[in-house]
């Protein structure tokens, strides 16, 4: 039954974004089917966004990403994929946007679309903004792994901790420690696929960082270790190795390509990666490490009230995940990251402003239905639903989101500064999904409980700034009756978000 209900979602959605010849490239990440589109006008954005399973849209420069929560995307991605692969083996025509004969032609309609693309792209098209966004895209991926692994982890720690099932406890840690002795490989070879090269040498060259050779070798006067660099090494080890490759196949005559170009890929990229790069990527990684270890330890309720309040809008803009690296990095040095407690009191900010709006607007019952089906996931720590479904199309709401973010995020950061030091061994979840995660020399009790704290001081300052701040007279004399939902993406109804 629930194979034919994702199914018919993905048939659902299909037909709105074009039809099958309308798309180009097909992913997901951990909340959002991202799909590349050839034609921006053929979407019918009102009516996606009225489907049930559809909790939000977004756009920005390279997709069009809609959001449809933990769980369901990984399920619906598939079908619509299968969908789109036979609506282009049938040859159905892409479907085409519906305007009155006296309006435009079908040729201005399709420049109108390449003009709304090409305005897009000029707004977000910045050289940092695709940089991150192309990171973000070899991480992403990697992410269910991570989670994976460090859930077994923090079990397997608890196991430790308390002396039980000692017999498992080496096979838990072989489970849970594979895929991050290995990461490296994994990271070189999703950099060649982003970036235009041939995924498996990217690996390939990869593997160089993790292989336990390496210790026998000594460059910048001292023995290399097995991973040092880390996930930083691989990825500009598979970097160079695309432009390696790229100038290859430039130059080398097609009759011997298949033999010289991989071999003078690896070669060159592995000799540089061996005496430059690791030792360069290692010392980045090491400075990554001590400047989270010190911005927390001295900045403390300082940094976490940055971090805590500003973490909402980089996931509006869907550029939270370039922080994936830094994750990476500092989980492989200390077996945890201490920002990600901080970063996910922006959710707790989140949920809180939506419960007040839930208060504040009693008439309200689309907008508070779409409160009651948003807030279990957002409890978890997804927060899109709630951005996009309620606080963001507000406008004032979002900011006191923000707030209840930044003051959670102060909390957490004062007592980390006062010597509890903690983090996640893993990275994705985050909310109540993260307790099971959490690990720091002061304890779990201890751990869990300023976790806990700062949930609350977070659900607490965006509730009360949500419900005494976030509305002007004029906002809650026309949203409180019963009446449509707010669009998605739609802007603040009343008045700017910053009014």
């Amino acid at each position: 039954m629930s194979t034919d209900k994702n199914r018919a979602t993905a048939a659902a959605i299909l037909p709105l974004v074009g039809g099958p010849d309308n798309i180009s490239s097909i992913a997901h990440c951990m909340t959002r089917l991202r799909i590349a589109l050839h034609d921006r006008s053929l979407v019918d954005d009102a009516a996606l966004r009225a489907l049930p399973a559809v909790l939000g849209v977004v756009e920005d420069d390279d997709t069009y990403q809609i959001v449809l929560g933990p769980g369901t995307v990984a399920r619906v991605t598939p079908e619509f994929e299968a969908l789109v692969e036979q609506g282009r083996s049938a040859g159905h025509p892409p479907r085409t946007a519906v305007t009155p004969a006296s309006a435009v032609t079908a040729e201005e309609l399709a420049a109108q679309g390449a003009a709304l693309k090409q305005a897009q792209k000029a707004r977000n098209s910045t050289p940092v903004k695709l940089f991150l966004r192309r990171i973000a895209n070899i991480f992403v991926p990697l992410i269910p792994a991570l989670i994976g692994c460090g859930i077994i982890a923090g079990l397997n720690g608890v196991l430790l901790n308390t002396g039980w099932l000692p017999a498992v406890v080496p096979a838990l840690a072989a489970i849970a420690s594979g895929f991050m002795s290995l990461i490296a490989v994994f990271v070189g070879y999703n950099t060649a696929k982003e970036f235009g090269g041939t995924p498996i040498l990217g690996g390939a060259v990869a593997a160089i960082i993790v292989f336990p050779g390496v210790a026998k070798i000594d460059a910048f006067g001292q023995h290399l270790s097995p991973g040092q660099g880390g996930v930083l090494g691989a990825l500009a080890a598979a970097f160079l190795a695309v432009r390696v490759e790229k100038l290859c196949r430039r130059w080398v005559p097609e009759s011997v390509d298949a033999l010289v170009t991989p071999t003078v890929t690896v070669l060159v990229s592995g000799l540089v990666t061996i005496f430059g790069l690791m030792f360069l990527a290692g010392e980045v990684s090491t400075a990554i490490g001590s400047f989270a270890t010190w911005l927390l330890a001295t900045g403390g309720a300082f940094a976490g009230l940055v971090l805590g309040g500003l973490f909402l809008p980089l996931v509006m803009l869907g550029l939270h995940q370039a922080l994936i690296p830094i994750h990476t990095t500092l989980i492989e040095q200390t077996g945890h990251t201490a920002l990600l407690p901080v970063l996910a009191m922006a959710g707790a900010g989140q949920v809180g402003a939506a419960l007040a709006v839930y208060c504040r607007l009693p008439r309200n019952r689309s907008l508070r239905t779409t409160i009651r089906s948003a807030l279990p996931a957002g409890f978890l720590g997804v927060g899109e639903p709630l951005i996009y479904g309620v606080s963001l199309p507000l406008g004032r709401p979002f900011v006191t989101a923000c707030a209840g973010g930044a003051a959670g995020g102060a909390f957490v950061g004062l007592c980390n500064q006062l010597g509890v030091a903690f983090g996640a061994t893993a990275i994705g979840p985050s909310g109540w999904a993260l307790f099971p995660l959490l690990d720091g020399p002061s304890g779990m009790g201890l751990n869990l409980a300023i976790y806990a704290g700062g949930l609350l001081v977070g659900y607490l300052v965006g509730f009360a700034a949500t419900y005494f701040f976030g509305f002007t007279r004029q906002m809650l004399t026309e949203l409180n009756a019963d009446e449509e939902p707010i669009p998605a993406t739609a802007p603040p109804a009343t008045e700017p978000a910053m009014a």
